[in-house]
């Protein structure tokens, strides 16, 4: 069982690394496209994208053999209020909508990049 446990956290941990470089490279590349503000609304997209991923592992891991307990309740509200704010940010500074649209694509595009990576490498 800790063999896949082990399997589990370093999945885990890659795909984390994967989002917060895919984020970062992405709101720099999109900022030198088409703007600092739009590079800005990407890396609010990608926040909103990685808070989400952390959110659904915990769920995840209270699902397990071995769960944490921990409020699904809480999670929720913390994810609408983290959304809430970004919206209220990106109306207010008037930021690209397309932008952090596609800064939400960000996990899933690092799941892809993992099931990949796991397709060469596995062992």
């Amino acid at each position: 069982m800790t063999n896949e446990t082990e399997f589990y956290d370093r999945v885990v941990r890659r795909i984390s690394r994967i989002i917060l470089v895919l984020g970062l490279a992405g709101a720099i590349s999109v900022a030198v496209l088409k703007g600092i503000t739009s590079g800005f609304a990407f890396l609010i997209g990608s926040s909103i994208s990685f808070a989400s991923f952390w959110g659904w592992r915990h769920v995840v891991d209270a699902l397990g053999p071995n769960p944490k307990k921990r409020s699904p309740a809480f999670f929720v509200i913390r994810l609408l209020a983290l959304v809430a704010i970004a919206c209220v940010i990106i109306k207010f500074l008037g930021l690209n909508v397309g932008a952090a649209a596609l800064g939400l694509l960000v996990s899933g595009a690092a799941v892809v990049l993992e099931i990949i990576y796991e397709l060469i490498y596995a062992s």
